[in-house]
């Protein structure tokens, strides 16, 4: 919702067979919430990819307990 708000992505233009989230961090932060960091890859038809990673409170009764945040990944430095 937030990405094709502010205009990032197309939902009906997305490939979504080749969606990808990979959670990266969990951190236990009370009584059943936890904070999920995820890293997730959209491709649309065009090729385009779109990484973003996304943090949220989550629980075993609710998947998201409040706002998602979501940072939108410009730029990945790796050595090669």
């Amino acid at each position: 919702m937030k990405l094709r708000n502010a205009g990032i992505i197309d939902p009906t233009k997305l490939d979504a067979s080749k969606t990808q989230a990979v959670r990266i961090a969990s951190q236990k932060v009370g009584q059943d919430l936890y904070r999920d960091v995820y890293d997730m890859t959209f491709h649309d038809k065009s090729g385009r990819v779109i990484e973003v990673i996304t943090s949220s409170e989550a629980s075993s009764a609710e998947c998201s307990m409040g706002s998602v945040d979501v940072y939108v990944v410009s730029r990945k430095l790796a050595d090669n």
